[in-house]
């Protein structure tokens, strides 16, 4: 405890040493009490644990102090409001040191990774930030890194991983104290690297802080989470606390829109850039550049070229030239740790970049075809929509909506997206969370409308609130040469409606809709409509 306190330079509260039977003398708490882990969640509290008590957004952290010691904590971190609240609580158990900070989120990470042994140093590890991109870059990497013959762990949106032991995720990047003690689990199952999503809140929240990776990778950055960060420079400066000596040795920066090169500008740390567009004339050179792009099975071929003139040809099986970008990002940044040589060879052997990412352009079914993908911004919808056009025969159908307590503003931008990409649109509710299911369909109805009545091309919306329902319509009345693609919730199997909880998993109810259609006669009956 003195250690932590003199390393980290925290205080102990008064009321930690107050008068009782169980109380203690400063100095004898420091030498008595020992922390073996921290925890910021009471409910996962133990023996051992530093519970890190933080200000929430409705709730401060210390309320849950008492519970956490009596589930076995045995020193408490928090701010003066907090350790105000502990004192007037009548509960709490006497004589656990108090410790305070200004701010003790920022002291987190740090504190945690202390405690466990900086666990991260042991690995070769790669985060990824961005937009859209981050799921597939990173199921990528894991995808090359076992061709390299390390054992790998990932950590992200759909699932956490140590080796081939898959944990369930909650947060696209878990808090500080979850983070280390995940990455000390991954140490003792002889994990060599990491592969890992960091998110821009997951930055400005100090989720990562303690952790100084490898390798960061940027994809790009579109409109999201302006609820959140207001506006997108403050969007982009949270993602660029990645390329910062605090979080990075080195950065590669897929430079294909403004983002991207301002980023490699800005960047606080060597980085290497790489371009899979074609360059404006006032772009500078990237140091590796995508060429050559051609259709391969179901998704692409490229040739990923170094300037210095050593090239790599190879494909990725995911659909779109945004996955051709994601691919290339994930072969860079291995290419910053392992010899060209090594990853050219473990990409030959291993047949390509062929990742399987859930959620991620998964498809269900192939007559007609059906699409689940996680697309819930405008640029995502966009690119997603472009991609499956260009192997449509028939028509493209797009399922989607707009989630609740999230950006407002992009809603009409959202339905503008699908009406100027797909030929049918369906607008339904994605997760509507506290907010007014039909409030929100219809912005995002407004948006796709409008631009349908600008459309050259003869564009039908309609609206469906339920969301299994509307997938059900898409898919039944479907031909077999269409395309449906069901857009917004990807991988996610949990729908939240005014605080309630639905099991709803969009690949499910797709799967059942094409059993549906299997049993009966085809064409749909006489009378069906969208």
């Amino acid at each position: 405890m003195r250690d932590l306190c003199t390393r980290f330079a925290v205080t102990l509260a008064p009321a930690a040493v107050a008068d009782s039977p169980r109380a203690h003398t400063a100095t004898e708490v420091f030498e008595q009490v020992t922390v073996s882990s921290v925890a910021s969640d009471n409910r996962v509290c133990a023996d051992g644990d530093l519970f890190v008590a933080l200000p929430g957004g409705h709730v401060h952290g210390a309320r849950f102090a008492a519970d956490a010691v009596r589930r076995g904590a045995t020193a408490v971190l928090t701010d003066a409001a907090g350790s105000q609240a502990i004192a007037a609580d009548a509960t709490m158990p006497p004589g656990i040191p108090v410790l305070i900070a200004d701010d003790p989120r920022a002291l987190l990470g740090p504190i945690a990774a202390w405690v466990f042994g900086q666990p991260a140093e042991a690995l070769d590890s790669f985060a990824v930030t961005g937009t859209n991109g981050k799921t597939t870059t990173v199921f990528l990497l894991d995808h090359l890194l076992r061709a390299l013959g390390v054992t790998p762990g990932l950590v992200g949106t759909v699932l956490m991983r140590a080796g081939d032991r898959v944990l369930p995720s909650t947060l696209t990047t878990p808090e500080a104290a979850d983070l280390q003690a995940l990455l000390a689990s991954m140490a003792q199952d002889n994990v060599t690297a990491l592969s890992m999503e960091v998110s821009s809140h997951a930055l400005a929240l100090h989720r990562v802080d303690g952790v100084v990776f490898d390798v960061a990778g940027f994809t790009n950055l579109t409109q999201d989470h302006l609820d959140f960060h207001g506006t997108m420079e403050a969007y982009f400066e949270a993602k660029a606390l990645l390329f910062t000596p605090d979080h990075a040795q080195r950065g590669v920066v897929c430079v294909d829109d403004r983002w991207g090169e301002l980023m490699a500008h800005r960047a606080l740390i060597p980085v290497t850039t790489v371009r899979t567009l074609p360059a404006s004339l006032t772009s500078p050179p990237a140091d590796w550049v995508v060429s050559d792009v051609e259709p391969y099975g179901t998704g692409s071929a490229f040739t990923l070229t170094f300037r210095e003139g050593r090239s790599l040809r190879t494909h990725v099986s995911l659909p779109g030239d945004f996955n051709v970008s994601n691919a290339a990002l994930a072969l860079v940044m291995a290419l910053q740790v392992f010899p060209f040589d090594r990853v050219a060879a473990a990409v030959e052997a291993a047949g390509g970049m062929d990742a399987s990412v859930p959620g991620r352009m998964e498809v269900v079914g192939d007559s007609p075809r059906v699409v689940v993908d996680f697309a819930h911004n405008t640029e995502a919808l966009m690119l997603a929509l472009a991609a499956l056009r260009a192997t449509t025969q028939g028509r493209l159908v797009v399922v989607t909506g707009a989630a609740g307590d999230r950006d407002a503003g992009k809603r009409p931008a959202m339905g503008a997206a699908a009406a100027q990409g797909a030929d049918i649109v369906i607008i339904t509710d994605d997760d509507p969370h506290c907010e007014d299911p039909a409030a929100i369909r219809a912005a995002v109805l407004a948006g796709a409308r409008d631009a349908a009545a600008s459309n050259d091309r003869q564009v039908d919306v309609s609206e469906i609130p339920d969301r299994s329902d509307a997938i059900i319509a898409a898919i039944t009345q479907a031909t077999a040469y269409d395309t449906v693609l069901v857009a917004g919730r990807g991988h996610e199997t949990i729908q939240e409606v005014a605080g309630i909880e639905h099991h709803l998993d969009d690949r499910e109810v797709a799967r059942q809709a094409l059993l549906w259609r299997s049993d009966r006669a085809y064409p749909p009956p006489q009378g069906a409509q969208w």
